[in-house]
């Protein structure tokens, strides 16, 4: 398989990926999207936030078709393995096909979520060769920090009341609903001093890590969570440690995969390793069929100017060992549905303080609401500050879907397969649209594997036979 450009959905996706575009840092391939407007044609909104809707009149023999809106994220999750070099602010993405016939970027994530969907979109307003009702295709920014950009678009941008999200993945499968999400940061105050101690770096990694909504239930080692306890247990086992500095992870809705902290202590380097070996060698038993790559290291470096002081140290490691982590209920009404969980997603030191975030999901909001009241009533007792970035509401299932009756026809007459239907515990922007006055919502996309993770791949024979789904199912909507 070859990642053939003259298809112009690959034509766009590789255009996409010659364009960095992390979630913050949208505003050129916002621009890239108005030109592409004004270049066929297209009426288009540019909003202040950088979101874009291209407008496209229907073709022949539907112009009394309700209006159908289209909808995708620019934004991508930017992580790279450890020792890549890229800079996700300015270098392009570097696309390989696999022995597999899978797309892949090296060493970094690829950006099919939901570069896919931009692609599909941009080819689907290009061809005027394709039937289709009126299209309204919006192309949103910060989708993976919390959904920001969906959250300031205005009912007044669409008069469509039927939408198909290319935020999904699967070729075979549409979701019927999704969780609800909250971001939470939780601010530790910390006093330094002078540091006169060995300086030494605990670093765990090999973790698979993986998205905190769909992976969660496979209860995934959490670097953060796992250099915290092991620090706990060290101390526990009687070595005098003072954190220097604790950074993990890289975005809050991915499940952590590295940590590190830095810490200063008056034991012998030997005394140290002792206990790590031991801590992690019943960890590594833990996590044998969930993560056997984990790894756990302490080595010796330059040392610290300061650190922080005993009693700031235990603020930081008691708060952080502490706080609910992980896969927290399941549906007793939806078979394999997680339906509450929390994910410490970043671990940050700077300014005398630590910064953790954490990726609060679940469907029912008085579950959000007891998790948050834990986590003030823990913070109440360490001096934390708890505040909510941003939070976004779930999509609720709708039995009666005329767009998903029209799909699982389509499955069936293109590739002879059934329509598989699925909740998700992932957060994606259609209870958002819900809310501006979107009835009719599926969700629709190619087959893509170890999304938000440097393993990102996209099976490019999907990528073909979904879009060939996709425009069959457009046809249909008149």
């Amino acid at each position: 398989m070859v990642f053939d450009l003259s298809k112009r959905y690959c034509y766009y996706f590789n255009e996409l990926a010659g364009i960095p575009h992390g979630s913050y840092n949208e505003k050129a391939v916002s621009d890239y999207i108005v030109s592409f407007a004004e270049s066929k044609g297209l009426r288009y909104l540019q909003d202040e936030f950088n979101n874009v809707v291209i407008y496209k009149e229907p073709s022949e023999g539907y112009g009394d078709s309700a209006p159908l809106l289209i909808q995708a994220h620019m934004d991508m999750v930017c992580e790279a393995n450890k020792g890549t070099v890229h800079d996700f602010e300015r270098d392009p993405l570097k696309l390989y096909v696999d022995e597999d016939g899978w797309l892949n970027a090296e060493g970094t994530t690829l950006g099919a979520d939901d570069g896919a969907g931009v692609a599909y979109m941009l080819a689907i307003l290009e061809d005027n060769s394709l039937p289709h009702p009126p299209l309204e295709c919006c192309f949103t920014v910060q989708e993976e920090v919390g959904l920001l950009g969906a959250v300031k678009l205005k009912s007044e941008y669409f008069r469509a009341k039927r939408m198909i999200s290319l935020d999904g993945s699967g070729e075979v499968r549409t979701c019927i609903s999704s969780s609800g999400g909250t971001r939470v940061n939780s601010t530790i105050p910390c006093q330094c001093e002078p540091n006169d101690e060995p300086t030494y770096d605990l670093y765990v990694g090999g973790l698979l890590g993986g998205h905190s909504g769909s992976e969660i239930h496979k209860e995934k080692g959490n670097a953060n969570v796992l250099a915290v306890r092991i620090f706990k247990e060290m101390t526990l086992a009687g070595i005098a440690m003072n954190v220097v500095s604790i950074n993990g992870g890289l975005k809050e809705n991915a499940i952590p995969r590295e940590c590190d902290i830095v810490f200063a202590s008056p034991a012998a380097p030997e005394r140290i390793n002792e206990a790590l070996d031991s801590i992690a060698s019943a960890i590594s038993t833990e996590l044998e069929f969930s993560d056997p790559g984990f790894t756990a290291a302490v080595t010796e470096t330059g040392r610290a100017e300061n650190r922080f002081t005993a009693d700031s140290t235990e603020r930081v490691i008691n708060y952080l060992y502490l706080i609910p982590n992980g896969f927290q209920h399941r549906s007793m009404a939806i078979e394999g549905l997680t339906v509450t969980s929390l994910n410490l997603g970043i671990v940050r030191t700077a300014d005398s303080k630590v910064i953790a975030t954490d990726s609060l999901r679940s469907a029912i909001s008085s579950s959000t609401d007891d998790l948050l009241n834990k986590m003030r009533t823990l913070a109440g007792i360490y001096g934390v500050t708890v505040s909510i970035n941003s939070a976004y509401p779930g999509w609720n299932y709708n039995p009666v879907s005329e767009l998903r009756d029209k799909l699982a026809v389509v499955l069936q007459n293109e590739l002879g397969v059934e329509l598989i239907c699925q909740a998700t515990h992932g957060g994606n922007e259609c209870g958002i649209f819900k809310s501006l006055g979107l009835e009719d919502i599926i969700t629709y996309g190619p087959v893509s594997e170890h999304i938000h993770t440097p393993d990102e791949r996209l099976d490019l024979e999907s990528f073909d036979r979904s879009y060939r789904v996709l425009t069959g199912l457009i046809k249909e909507c008149r």
